[in-house]
């Protein structure tokens, strides 16, 4: 079973092709392919990033608060209607990730998130996750922004399934066709397509991972997908775009939303 909720510290590094090949061959000696891996070359993940018509949320994480948050519609190569999807939402808060996420059906999620309203509960789904993006929805007036695409190649450590090492490529983007079941086509965010490594771990990383990162000069970095599309998109002067008929993420229903748009939500 997919993991669900989970707390972890992500850290980031760029590698251009070689420096991959090079990092990924030392790996082997610590870790160990996921079990699609072991059978495929890479894994295709494919999301949807729902914000705000003012871009509230990106806007916010880009000026590196200590709280932030997201919500993204997630699933594994392009999905039909009736397939298994994933509604995350991320929460990062003095560097720690949150994540919590919940199974629904492709036309149960874009549903759920038009309308506010929960779908009938099915065996699939967390209960309480639904509830926790049903305030989510509340808090904030959200559309389809950007969907984002990539191949990807996920490692576990040998001795504990805590310590995570992803390698993402191809990543694309597009701000049409904005439903997940319209293709993964779409720009290159990067056009030197270098690969993001992420190392995800619940607790400090071990030290043979510190000792190897320093010996490949490996050094992190901030980097974020919908970050650095957002940003492309505005230094590009891009225009909001026009959700297409055929999408079921098009047909408008009213959502009661007790609480206008904000553009910082404080915790204490």
């Amino acid at each position: 079973m997919a993991i669900e909720v989970f707390n972890r510290y992500e850290n980031k590094y760029l590698l251009d092709h070689d420096a991959y090949l090079r990092f990924y061959s030392d790996l082997l000696d610590y870790m160990e392919l996921d079990d699609y891996n072991k059978l495929h070359e890479f894994y295709s993940i494919s999301n949807l990033y729902f914000d705000t018509p003012h871009d509230s949320l990106i806007r916010t994480s880009l000026s590196k608060p200590k709280y932030k948050e997201k919500l993204r519609l997630r699933a594994y190569g392009v999905p039909n209607g009736d397939a298994k999807v994933y509604l995350e939402m991320k929460k990062k808060v003095f560097g720690l990730v949150n994540k919590r996420r919940t199974g629904l059906k492709l036309n149960e999620a874009y549903e759920f998130v038009r309308t506010g309203i929960e779908p009938a509960f099915q065996p699939y789904m967390n209960k309480q996750v639904i509830e926790e993006i049903k305030y989510f929805l509340c808090r904030y007036e959200l559309e389809p922004k950007v969907y984002l695409a990539y191949e990807r190649k996920a490692m576990f450590s040998k001795e504990s399934r805590d310590l995570r090492i992803t390698f993402d490529t191809n990543i694309r983007h597009r701000r049409y066709d904005l439903g997940l079941e319209l293709g993964d086509h779409g720009e290159l965010l990067d056009p030197a397509n270098k690969w993001l490594m992420e190392v995800k771990a619940e607790n400090t990383i071990p030290l043979w991972l510190s000792r190897l990162l320093s010996e490949h000069g490996l050094y992190r970095t901030s980097f974020s997908k919908y970050g650095n599309e957002y940003r492309k998109t505005v230094r590009h002067g891009n225009a909001r775009p026009t959700l297409p008929t055929q999408t079921a993420l098009t047909t408008q229903t009213t959502k009661t939303t007790p609480f206008m748009e904000r553009e910082r939500v404080l915790y204490v």
